[in-house]
């Protein structure tokens, strides 16, 4: 009975720090995504910045920011057709 005893407690031991061990890889991991995030932000908070500075800048500016508007619609459409096509 204190062997069988004993060799629960072995494995209870050895998957307590599996769990443990795999927590923290999953926290590292959870962290390098945090760091990421952040510098993601940091370039899209840039790219938000230049864009209403040029969309405030003139008339001339709003003409062009249209054009490519209208472009990456159509860019975006013309791909989910190509890519809607080659599912099938």
């Amino acid at each position: 009975m204190a062997d069988n005893l004993v060799s629960k407690v072995t494995r209870l031991k050895s998957l307590a720090l599996d769990i443990d061990r795999d927590a923290e890889d999953q926290n590292r991991y959870l962290d390098s995504m945090d760091s990421d995030f952040t510098s993601v932000t940091g370039l899209l908070t840039g790219s938000v910045k230049r864009f209403s500075m040029m969309a405030r800048s003139g008339r001339d500016n709003r003409k062009l920011l249209c054009g490519m508007a209208v472009g990456l619609l159509v860019a975006f459409f013309i791909l989910s057709y190509l890519l809607s096509r080659a599912r099938t």
